[in-house]
C-alpha cells in the first residue's frame, strides 16, 4: 500500500485518510483542544503528508509513526503561534469550558483504549506520557517542567512506550483467543 501512496494515487490517499484520520484527529485534538482548529490542522497535516510522502523511509519507522510526528509537529507549531495564543486570550473562560465539554462528549479519544492503557502504567511513566503526548511538550520542555535530566526523560518515555506496547499486545491476545 505504501507504494500506491508514494506513487501519488487517489487510492493511496483514500487509504491514508480512511485508515488514519480518526487517530490523527485525536492526537491533534489532545494538543489544541479545539474542534475547529483540529479539523484545519488535520487537513494541513494531510497536505504535508501527501507532499512529503516521498521522504518517508520504512527502514526508519512505521508509516503511522511518521504521520503522527507530522501531525503532532503541525499542532505544536499552531499552538505556539502568535495567532493561536491571541485567539485563546480573546476567548472567554466560560466558552472554553463549554466548548471542551461538548467536544469531549462528542469525541471519545479513548476508542482504542490508550487512556486506560496509560492509566495502568507506573505513576512516573504515566506522568511522562501525559506531558509529552497528551499535553504536547517536547522532551526538553518536559525535562524543565519535571525538573529532571533530559536523559531520565528519554529513558522513562522509552520504558513507558514499551510498557504500553506490552499492554496492547496482551489485550490483542486476549481478544483473539
Amino acid at each position: 500500500m505504501v507504494n500506491l501512496i508514494q506513487q501519488g494515487t487517489r487510492e493511496g490517499y483514500n487509504y491514508l485518510y480512511d485508515n488514519f484520520s480518526d487517530a490523527l484527529y485525536g492526537v491533534i485534538f489532545n494538543i489544541v483542544q479545539d474542534e475547529e482548529i483540529t479539523n484545519d490542522l488535520l487537513q494541513d497535516s494531510f497536505v504535508k503528508i501527501w507532499k512529503n510522502i516521498s521522504s518517508y523511509d520504512s527502514s526508519k519507522g512505521r508509516l503511522y509513526t511518521w504521520m503522527l510526528n507530522i501531525c503532532r509537529n503541525t499542532a505544536l507549531d499552531a499552538l505556539r503561534s502568535k495567532g493561536f495564543k491571541m485567539r485563546n486570550k480573546i476567548q472567554s473562560w466560560e466558552d472554553s469550558v463549554n466548548e471542551f465539554k461538548t467536544t469531549s462528549e462528542s469525541m471519545n479519544i479513548d476508542t482504542i483504549g490508550l487512556r486506560k492503557a496509560v492509566d495502568l502504567l507506573k505513576p512516573e511513566h504515566r506522568e511522562i506520557i501525559d506531558i509529552l503526548y497528551f499535553q504536547g511538550y517536547t522532551q526538553m520542555e518536559a525535562s524543565d517542567v519535571l525538573n529532571m535530566p533530559l536523559g531520565t526523560v528519554k529513558t522513562r518515555i522509552k520504558i513507558a512506550l514499551r510498557e504500553i506496547k506490552k499492554i496492547f499486545v496482551l489485550l490483542w491476545i486476549c481478544i483473539n483467543l
